[in-house]
């Protein structure tokens, strides 16, 4: 019996009973459109969860329901009675990672890579400059010839015709840490770099801040920050995220700024949520609930301060692919709609479904490519309706799956996909007061 309860309270068993078996999550579920079947529905998954938790289903039974899920967290926006979706799938995944049988190498690669590539800034920095020697030298094309990323694991050949162009080691030795004006600022923020973001997307972590310097915004990037930690979460090592934030509370707390600012839709789904990783009336769930409160969207500060005035049209076609935590996590919706509407010369067609997911959810699209895929080709077919030149996106896992959509569709030629920072930027931004635009940088 007492194991029993032990795993009831792991299994997060008590809000599972807030489910009232209605039904209203299925047509928000993109994997129980795509898969069509009960197990692969949000109320499906958490039936699964009371059925182990009451010991009438084994762990076993739980694992691939859960795993295929996305966690777009669709299903919480459409719950009549609120249930806790997240903290059940959180829950679960945790209990299948502490019962999962794995061999010496798998834990081992799975050590290296959680525990010490994705929270290193240095490990980013060298998967950046990789990148960029295998784009410059020559040999990614020879790599193309040879059909040798056909061969790679996780359909790494698919994702990796479709990263940007990484710059130069030189360039990104070039980054400050500390960005301070010589006239009164309108803010003091602190910047959070992401893990992948900072390794892969550096030059839209570069154009984010310019863009809150152009803002009249004083912008610091704390040294000590590291992952998010949502990967590890999505994986089941909550007690990983937690060390992770952790480590960002502390190195955030360093430093008095108004906001912390993050242009990752997925990464800032996660900092939001931070408390809830410590007991309430704890000192560390305290100093988490004070980081949440200072976190926000790119999005969010620059419609707050209102400082820019786009200079240059920009004459495309858009729509926009909004990331489902920024959605459904964060409540992030307006901003960016609201931005895009200041750039002239934009025309803005909105997709006929734009909450439904695009299937990237972190590494799903990976761990689980056929299942994310199915996924994309739904998105895509309503994006291909609209026609648009340029897909729109707030997080560096969907602007991958958009391109792969798009090198899918057959429309490389003619459609792309930009980060909204990418596409603001391209508007010349100018500081409205320009008596204050003057800045000086030092480390």
């Amino acid at each position: 019996m007492g194991n029993l309860l032990e795993l009831q309270q792991k299994l997060s068993y008590d809000k599972t009973f807030d489910c009232v078996q209605c039904g209203y999550c299925l047509p928000a579920c993109p994997t129980y459109e795509t898969m069509e079947r009960e197990t692969h529905s949000p109320r499906g998954r958490i039936n699964l969860v009371k059925m182990v938790a009451e010991n009438k289903a084994s762990i076993t039974d739980l694992e691939d329901p859960i795993e295929k899920c996305l966690g777009c967290m669709a299903c919480t926006t459409v719950c009549p009675t609120n249930v806790q979706y997240g903290q059940i799938l959180e829950s679960a995944k945790e209990v299948i990672e502490e019962n999962r049988a794995k061999g010496m190498l798998q834990k081992k690669t799975e050590e290296f890579l959680f525990g010490t590539f994705f929270p290193s800034s240095k490990w980013m920095k060298t998967l950046g400059e990789a990148t960029w020697f295998y784009q410059k030298t020559g040999v990614q094309r020879l790599a193309k010839l040879m059909r040798v990323m056909e061969a790679a694991p996780l359909h790494l050949g698919v994702f990796e015709k479709v990263i940007p162009e990484q710059p130069s080691p030189q360039k990104r030795k070039q980054r400050v840490k500390r960005y301070i004006r010589k006239r009164p600022a309108r803010g003091k923020v602190a910047f959070f770099t992401g893990c992948v973001m900072d390794g892969i997307f550096f030059e839209t972590n570069e154009k984010t801040i310019e863009l809150m310097l152009r803002s009249g915004l004083e912008v610091v990037l704390p040294e000590e920050q590291t992952c998010c930690g949502a990967l590890h979460a999505h994986s089941g090592k909550v007690e990983e995220s937690k060390k992770l934030a952790k480590r960002n509370i502390a190195a955030f707390e360093e430093e008095e700024v108004d906001y912390i600012i993050n242009n990752a839709g997925g990464c800032g789904a996660r900092l939001i949520e931070y408390h809830h990783l410590f007991e309430e009336g704890t000192q560390w769930y305290d100093r988490a609930l004070a980081f949440t409160k200072k976190v926000m969207d790119i999005s969010e500060v620059l419609v707050e301060v209102d400082a820019l005035d786009f200079q240059d049209s920009v004459h495309q076609t858009i729509t926009y692919q909004p990331s489902c935590h920024m959605t459904n996590v964060q409540k992030v919706t307006s901003p960016p709609l609201e931005l895009l509407d200041k750039v002239p010369g934009l025309t803005f067609k909105k997709l006929d479904r734009p909450n439904f997911c695009c299937g990237s959810a972190g590494i799903y699209n990976m761990v689980n490519y056929e299942e994310s895929m199915d996924v994309l080709d739904v998105k895509m077919k309503d994006v291909c309706s609209k026609n648009p030149d340029t897909v729109i996106t707030t997080n560096p896992g969907c602007l991958l799956q958009m391109k792969v959509g798009i090198e899918r569709e057959g429309k490389s030629e003619t459609m792309s996909a930009v980060h909204l920072v990418d596409l603001l930027l391209q508007a010349n931004p100018k500081y409205k007061e320009s008596s204050a635009e003057s800045v000086f940088v030092h480390e």
